[in-house]
């Protein structure tokens, strides 16, 4: 929610009407019916990046630079680098060009041909924040509410959770 926080800042959102509305982690994408590799450590997902053929990510998001920084962390980024292609990562996993996705969860769900073989590791995960705010200039500030309410109540929980995001 920092973007959210600095148009807060700067006058731009009111300050009182931001909200988180779901957030989601980064994925592990196979081809239907291959091999789930193992996820469940930080040793296991190295593992799995180091024995991958090939892995795909979607280049220039915020999801390419923090699996970049944690490659580096693990200090696996030399020996994923000639192996890792930024492409259509649900289309290249779906049709065998590429083993392993890295790619938000929910964008792996929906997928036909693709399977979520789990999430990074709690201690490596990076998620991505979706929140929502009124402009400070709207005419009506108030139409907004109902619907960010709507978002946040627990009954979006259940449809947040179906489609790979944390609710807020």
């Amino acid at each position: 929610m920092p973007a959210l926080d600095q148009l807060a800042r700067e006058g731009k959102v009111a300050d009182s009407t931001r909200s988180v509305i779901a957030r989601s982690g980064i994925g592990v994408a196979v081809r239907k019916g291959a091999a789930k590799p193992d996820l469940s450590t930080d040793d296991g997902f190295k593992q799995a990046m180091l024995n991958a053929k090939s892995i795909g990510y979607v280049d220039q998001t915020p999801t390419a630079a923090a699996l970049k920084s944690l490659f580096a962390k693990l200090v696996i980024a030399d020996e994923t680098r000639s192996k890792s292609k930024a492409l259509n990562v649900q289309a290249a996993v779906a049709n065998g060009d590429v083993e392993i996705g890295l790619i938000q969860i929910s964008k792996i769900l929906p997928c036909r041909g693709v399977e979520l073989a789990g999430p990074l590791p709690a201690d490596i995960q990076t998620y991505t924040t979706f929140a929502a705010g009124v402009d400070a200039a709207a005419k009506d500030p108030t139409a907004a509410a109902p619907l960010i309410k709507f978002l946040t109540a627990a009954e979006a929980a259940a449809v947040i959770k179906a489609k790979g995001m944390e609710p807020g």
